[in-house]
């Protein structure tokens, strides 16, 4: 934390005062946007019971809220071009709060769905600008540290958002998740305007119908990996297909010959930023299918109960808080696609060995593994997303942001659908439960294998 304050002649960003408040703005609103997931999915159940309505309606609490924001990721990222990112984000912040109180209020599933809807774009503002604001406030040369306080964050977010859902609903009713946003984000959005760098806007013509093309092609996207998953509809799924597909060509076609694209196809010119993203696709697409697979593996296979499985599954979240500074800090000094490639090493040792896992593991057995993968998952994301954010001119570090944001997210859904599509009994229907984890598990792997393979071929890029 002391060399994120430290300055040297010459150097870029924020002087050091300035630069710890923006740095707490930061983490604040990242914090509130991944808390916002975590902590209201273990509150469904009670939810669904003082609303009325099914288990199946109150999941749409938490798909609207990423849908929306995964659908408006590359907008708002353009959109902090044109009417700069400090507008964007504090308005981000704002909206934020203020649909926090409106959630708290919602009388029926209809309200809450709908504000949950808006606060979705509120955090897709914060989130998709971002690691773009990080390139502004901190120097070149702590980039990749900056890198590995946002992935430290965001995983204090996952490891502690359970746990304060379950603490809020042992003393209060499920609206105060909602309501302990309102402090934090009026704190935040009053040192926002005072800390954050401001910037003027352009004042070129803004891509309206690349906007919707581009929402209505990676909206369609993931509600067609969810049909998939869910396979009551199973006719939805081409329909779902042939519209974003086409909504997505129609985007590109719209970049290639719009004046001032939404998103400058050009970037993907550059090797290491590219070669970054598609890391970035396959190493979240394992994460998330692990993610999915390990409470099946700890409940319905080793026997374990809910709180138990939450527990298990507590040292991946604290090796990623270890892994990710430690990384950044390393890709500051190093290579970050060395310092990558040896997490992602890492990585895949961790899901080999709890693929591995016996039908009655010791829990010291299945924390050292889980902690294992933390760790490597850690070193990875901090040093791959500084070379996604370092490869390309600060010019265009709004629109690697918005792909960094779009890629986690897809990435993430993917892995969902295809564990979606094992759990189900589809690809194998005489699989027992015990194989058919195993199988997500290793399914997982080899998609982090994919990772690391791309990973370690941009050292030998390097090295020509």
């Amino acid at each position: 934390m002391k060399a994120l304050l430290s300055w040297r002649e010459g150097d870029d960003g924020l002087p050091p005062r300035q630069r710890i408040l923006a740095m707490m703005v930061l983490m604040s609103g990242s914090l509130m946007a991944v808390l916002n997931i975590n902590s209201v999915n273990i509150a469904l159940p009670t939810i669904a019971d003082e609303l009325d309505i099914s288990s199946a309606a109150s999941v749409w609490i938490i798909n609207i809220y990423q849908l929306v924001g995964a659908a408006s990721m590359l907008t708002f990222a353009a959109l902090g071009y044109r009417i700069g990112r400090y507008r964007l984000y504090i308005g981000g912040m704002i909206t934020f709060v203020v649909t926090s109180v409106l959630c708290a209020l919602s009388p029926s599933l209809g309200w809450l769905i709908v504000f949950r809807a808006i606060q979705g774009l509120g955090s897709a503002a914060m989130m998709s600008i971002g690691p773009s604001m990080y390139r502004v406030i901190f120097p070149t040369r702590l980039l990749g540290q900056a890198m590995g306080l946002t992935a430290l964050t965001v995983s204090l977010a996952v490891a502690g958002g359970p746990a304060l859902g379950g603490l809020v609903l042992a003393v209060a009713s499920w609206q105060w998740l909602f309501w302990i946003n309102v402090p934090l984000g009026m704190a935040a959005v009053w040192l926002a305007i005072r800390a954050l760098p401001q910037e003027q806007g352009s004042h070129y013509r803004f891509d309206v119908l690349g906007a919707v093309l581009s929402a209505v092609g990676l909206g369609t996207f993931v509600i067609m990996l969810d049909s998939i998953a869910d396979m009551s509809r199973p006719a939805v799924v081409p329909v779902l297909l042939a519209v974003s597909v086409a909504s997505l060509a129609g985007f590109i076609w719209r970049q290639r010959h719009f004046d001032n694209p939404l998103l400058p196809l050009v970037i993907f010119r550059e090797t290491r930023f590219t070669m970054a993203v598609m890391t970035s696709f396959f190493s979240f697409l394992a994460q998330s299918m692990a993610f999915i697979s390990l409470p099946f593996l700890f409940q319905n296979v080793q026997g374990y109960t809910p709180l138990e499985s939450a527990f298990l599954f507590t040292p991946w979240p604290l090796g990623v808080m270890i892994g990710a500074p430690l990384g950044g800090r390393l890709a500051d000094r190093f290579s970050p696609p060395l310092i990558s490639s040896i997490g992602l090493l890492l990585f895949v040792a961790g899901l080999a060995v709890l693929a591995l896992l016996g039908d009655q593991p010791s829990t010291l057995d299945i924390l050292w593994r889980s902690a294992l993968c933390g760790l490597g998952f850690g070193l990875y994301q901090a040093p791959n997303n500084r070379e996604m954010m370092g490869s390309l001119p600060k010019s265009r570090s709004g629109s690697a942001s918005g792909v960094l944001a779009s890629v986690r997210t897809f990435g993430q859904s993917v892995g969902a659908a295809l564990v979606a599509l094992v759990l189900s009994g589809i690809m194998n229907t005489t699989m027992d439960s015990a194989v058919t984890v195993g199988l997500a598990l290793w399914m997982g792997m080899a998609s982090a294998i994919v990772a690391l393979v791309l990973s370690a071929s941009r050292i030998r890029m390097l090295r020509r």
